[in-house]
């Protein structure tokens, strides 16, 4: 009975040992995608709220489909907190392919006056810098989130503000 203890004490390590390595493999496995903010438009403009339509492209780098079920973001434009949030969604980004995202927004217009007033004041110029941060939650097992980070500039035309 002693030896069968000894077998049993390295062999019960030894499953955990792989259980815990396979766990975080996938974490190391898969590659970050690359966000873009493709367009911002207005979809409604009341007293007290407005509803922007936030549209992102998002490249796949990884050999395998990204099914995302949920979407954490945070948007600054020309330097100002323009929106954050976290909402869940249904779309799988092909592999090495592209997908489009689109995130409704709500907006509080006596929090977010000043913000917004400049920003329009800024995009007469055309053009306006943005910073894009968050996370994908994956629908894989065993996958943690995926964070995504980005900077660049966006043209507003008359389809955006």
């Amino acid at each position: 009975m002693n030896c069968s203890k000894r077998v049993a004490i390295p062999g019960i390590l030894l499953v955990m040992g792989m259980l815990g390595a396979c766990a975080s493999l996938p974490k190391d496995l898969i590659g970050r995608p690359d966000v873009q903010l493709r367009d911002v438009q207005v979809m409604g403009l009341g007293f007290k709220s407005q509803t922007f339509l936030l549209s992102f492209d998002v490249y796949n780098p990884n050999p395998f489909p990204l099914p995302v079920n949920h979407v954490s973001y945070g948007v600054r434009l020309d330097g100002h907190r323009f929106a954050s949030g976290d909402t869940p969604c249904d779309i799988s980004v092909p592999a090495g392919g592209e997908s489009e995202v689109a995130i409704s927004v709500d907006l509080d217009l006596l929090a977010t006056a000043p913000q917004l007033l400049a920003i329009i004041r800024e995009g007469t110029r055309g053009e306006i810098r943005y910073e894009l941060e968050g996370q994908f939650g994956l629908d894989l097992p065993l996958a943690a989130s995926v964070s995504y980070q980005k900077d660049g500039t966006i043209r507003l035309n008359s389809g955006g503000f």
